[in-house]
Parts: structure tokens; C-alpha cells; sequence
């Protein structure tokens, strides 16, 4: 069973995706209604978490890569030419 925010004119949301993966493997935290990563608040709320991290694409795909190694280890497998 998949898990995905559906946005009415943009799609799936990769922020909450990864923003989902990265909490459930303790990339992110969530103390309360807070989520940060390191040191720093990224956001208020799964919302403002996820509007957060389509503001800063940097760290987004830090994130992201630090969730693919976790899921994938050290090699992605490869999806029929998607990424």
C-alpha cells in the first residue's frame, strides 16, 4: 500500500513523499508539530514542512539522496529508464 499527497495542478508532492520517508527512517524528526533536520526548524506542520523544502531545492535533494541511500543503500536500482 502507497501513501502519496495528490496537489489539485501539480500532481504527487515529491516534498511530502520524502518528507514522509525522511521522518519514518530519523533523517527528519518531528517533535510535536515541529519538523527539523540537524540543527535547524525546517517547518510548522506537515505543510509547512513540505512548502519549506519546495523553497529551498538544495536541501530538498540533500534530503532526498540521504533517503535513497537509506531505502536503496549505496546503489539505486534502476526503473526502466525513470529517476
Amino acid at each position: 500500500v502507497g501513501e502519496f499527497d495528490l496537489m489539485f495542478g501539480e500532481g504527487v508532492s515529491r516534498e511530502g513523499c520524502v518528507l514522509d520517508l525522511a521522518v519514518e527512517h530519523d533523517i527528519v524528526k518531528k517533535s510535536g508539530s515541529w519538523f527539523s533536520y540537524g540543527d535547524s526548524k525546517i517547518g510548522q506542520g506537515r505543510d509547512g514542512a513540505k512548502t519549506f523544502l519546495q523553497a529551498n531545492p538544495d536541501l530538498f535533494t540533500e534530503i532526498e539522496g540521504l533517503v535513497r541511500t537509506k531505502i536503496f543503500g549505496a546503489q539505486e536500482p534502476e526503473l526502466a529508464g525513470v529517476r
